[in-house]
């Protein structure tokens, strides 16, 4: 783990409660698809934790810039980032995390809500840069069709990847898109989409809570814990 100066260049609103924050790094940021790194707000006191927290890259390995996405939250450590101008310089830690993605993976599959949808951006990108023939499913659930963060991208990329299917899932309101499905997450609807588990690595990242959740469903749908990879979002 290393330490690094990056300076922002810029804030982007993705949903109506959720921002990415893209920074320059003075050097080279080293990290794999699917990892994390700490904000250091607070240098002078490492175990700081409300002002160093920690977030997902939310962006390819391969670019020359790196970005965190955050759900907008009132929070000392949400405000101070929020609060940040284009130019303002930050430290962080980097990079964290064994929940990652493996060129050796060739059936993959994610098992998102809400903010969890972070670090599948970074691996997602980095496919799409790399041109890799991996196949890919992602189920992706949030309360509503606004909240769907980074659909734009998700999108761009499912229509030149024809490796990739996004499943959207919206559960307190019937969505306007039809490519949104109403309901909330479970087994059976899992077992649908998922009727041979067999070769797939399952990745599933989110709050604790969440993160037990999907994973129950989806050991329920027949799936071995060695299949099941998770990363929760502690402290977020």
């Amino acid at each position: 783990m290393k330490l690094y100066k990056i300076k922002l260049i810029q804030a982007i609103d993705r949903t109506p409660s959720v921002k990415s924050f893209r920074f320059l790094p003075q050097e080279p940021v080293v990290f794999t698809p699917g990892q994390f790194l700490r904000v250091i707000f607070d240098p002078a006191s490492p175990q700081n934790k409300e002002l160093n927290k920690y977030l997902s890259f939310s962006s390819s390995p391969l670019n020359d810039y790196i970005e965190v996405t955050k759900r907008i939250s009132p929070s000392i450590f949400c405000q101070r980032l929020c609060s940040l101008k284009p130019g303002d310089e930050i430290s962080i830690e980097a990079a964290l995390g064994s929940c990652v993605f493996c060129a050796d993976h060739k059936n993959i599959a994610f098992i998102i809500g809400g903010i969890g949808i972070t670090p599948v951006i970074s691996i997602l990108e980095y496919v799409a840069q790399k041109k890799l023939d991996t196949k890919i499913t992602l189920i992706y659930s949030n309360r509503t069709e606004e909240e769907i963060a980074f659909k734009k991208e998700l999108d761009q990329w499912r229509c030149k990847n024809p490796n990739l299917k996004i499943y959207y899932f919206v559960t307190d309101c019937q969505p306007v898109d039809k490519m949104c499905i109403f309901g909330r997450l479970s087994k059976e609807l899992l077992a649908e989409k998922f009727p041979q588990v067999s070769g797939y690595e399952f990745f599933i990242f989110g709050p604790p809570k969440m993160v037990e959740a999907m994973k129950e469903l989806t050991i329920g749908i027949g799936a071995v814990k060695e299949q099941v990879k998770t990363e929760s979002f502690i402290g977020y």
